[in-house]
């Protein structure tokens, strides 16, 4: 349930920001009031070109590849199975992340990838025209011969596009800056330059020691970690290149997710080669030091769009078919509480902007000040029979379904606090600000896992950037369905 923010300050000292809970459907956030917005780093994007030859060139010769290994191998309505074919292959191509950007390219290390997905593509084409009642695409030989055909001939298309590749590499390489002048950074660097096929041109360090480095190549310390920003911005640079624990200090893992927001493709170098392991089928090389990418922020994936058109259908439904359910709690409000039953408070969103959150009144606040700056109001005696069940059911909440329409919010992402309590758990805890790099949710990660009501903030920061770290849509999906059982047991938090 949540924690509305509509009632009188209690006398004696203020809580502590360590227990103090966000809001949501599931828990209730804190007030109003002014606070600085997250600063909002505009991109500056690399060329087109360089961001979809490698993939598109991929994409051209799959597509070449398929239909001419169809129109040899199959007999019968050739031009249907290319159809078919296609429209499995590709999608599973794209998901298994063959037309990603890569640092190393083999069309060999494809091989296993590629022969796989085309078999269930194949089989998927045939069991279509065998339900539809067409004629069977030919014996099990043909059938092989299909699956040999389009690997050898995609296998000799990704060979051609590739060695396209390194020339271009070679010719004009990214530049890209090193976070880390030490041995292991140093080492890096000067495999870059020896070798242009990796397509990344080192322009200079990022370290804590300025200077000229004594040893390995000639590349200047440029700045400590915290000239990040400025050094993308200046040079116009798309790859960070990180190595040893220059990732660990709290204020370069700030400084890297600025990086990513901006359009740059961040790698990190472990310096226990074990640790690439955990990128598995992610993991790159440069000269044989293992790199793992950095993930893309959640905002600048495709399924992101999704999410948002997901969001307002749903939202629009649920508008539409709770009506009823609207009617009458504003009705009992109004009989409850007099005119006014909606109660307009303003909340902290995506980058800092602040926008005017949207529910049911429980209660008449004395002021404005206490509407922004009281914390918790569940035990407040001036609570009617009408606003404690409300509170308890969590249908005082139901109004911001109209918040996600506009899109000020989602249905899943951190809850949204007022600017006045932002501020001082801002200040409290550095990770807290990390919260506002997606949109805010009704419902979240943090909430589902039991912190809501008076709860650690330290704790529901770490689970909020979790979320938006790991986010993707069945992660959404999972969310809601533990909202919708943990609301058939309400405690009225």
């Amino acid at each position: 349930m949540t924690i509305d923010h509509e009632s009188v300050p209690r006398p004696g000292r203020p809580p502590s920001p360590r227990r103090q809970p966000a809001t949501g459907l599931l828990d209730r956030p804190a007030a109003a009031s002014r606070s600085r917005p997250v600063p909002s780093p505009g991109r500056h994007r690399r060329p087109v070109r360089s961001r979809v030859a490698l993939p598109a060139g991929l994409l051209g010769s799959d597509v070449l590849a398929l239909g001419a290994a169809t129109l040899l191998s199959v007999g019968d309505r050739p031009l249907h199975a290319v159809a078919v074919v296609l429209s499995v292959q590709l999608p599973l191509n794209l998901a298994g992340g063959l037309y990603r950007t890569r640092l190393t390219v083999s069309a060999l290390d494809d091989l296993p990838a590629l022969a796989g997905r085309a078999a269930v593509a194949v089989a998927f084409a045939v069991t279509l025209d065998a339900c539809l009642g067409g004629t069977r695409p030919g014996s099990p030989l043909r059938l092989a011969a299909l699956l040999t055909a389009f690997t050898l001939l995609a296998c000799l298309g990704r060979a051609f596009v590739y060695r396209l590749l390194r020339r271009a590499r070679r010719r004009r390489p990214s530049p890209a800056l090193v976070l880390g002048a030490g041995q292991l950074g140093q080492r890096v660097a000067a495999a870059m330059l020896e070798h242009r096929e990796y397509g990344l041109r080192p322009v200079g360090f990022l370290d804590s020691q300025p200077g000229l480095l004594a040893d390995g190549p000639a590349l200047r310390v440029l700045g400590g970690h915290d000239a990040l920003e400025s050094q993308l911005r200046r040079k116009r640079i798309h790859h960070v290149v990180v190595t040893e624990g220059a990732a660990d200090d709290a204020q370069t893992a700030a400084a890297l997710r600025a990086a990513t927001r901006l359009g740059c493709t961040v790698w990190l170098v472990p310096q226990l080669r074990e640790y690439a392991a955990l990128g598995r089928r992610g993991t790159d090389q440069i000269w044989g030091f293992p790199v793992v990418p950095l993930g893309r922020p959640a905002l600048r994936r495709p399924s992101w769009l999704v999410k948002r058109v997901l969001d307002a259908t749903a939202a629009s439904l649920g508008l539409l078919l709770l009506s009823p359910v609207l009617a009458a709690c504003a009705l009992a409000v109004r009989f409850d509480t007099g005119p006014g039953v909606l109660f307009r408070q303003q909340r902290t969103g995506l980058d800092g902007q602040v926008f005017t959150l949207l529910k049911f009144r429980t209660l008449r606040p004395s002021n404005e000040h206490e509407s922004a700056t009281r914390w918790n109001i569940s035990q407040d005696h001036r609570m009617g029979a009408v606003g404690r069940l409300l509170r308890r059911t969590s249908m005082d909440e139901l109004p911001q379904l109209w918040n996600v329409v506009r899109g000020d919010m989602s249905l899943v992402g951190p809850r949204p606090e007022r600017p006045y309590f932002v501020l001082r758990f801002g200040q409290a805890y550095p990770e807290y600000q990390d919260r506002h790099r997606v949109p805010v949710g009704l419902t979240g990660l943090a909430q589902v896992n039991g912190l809501r009501g008076d709860t650690s903030i330290e704790d529901r920061a770490r689970f909020d950037n979790r979320y938006i770290e790991g986010w993707s849509l069945w992660q959404d999906a999972k969310i809601l369905l533990r909202t919708a059982v943990l609301m058939l047991h309400p405690d009225g938090s």
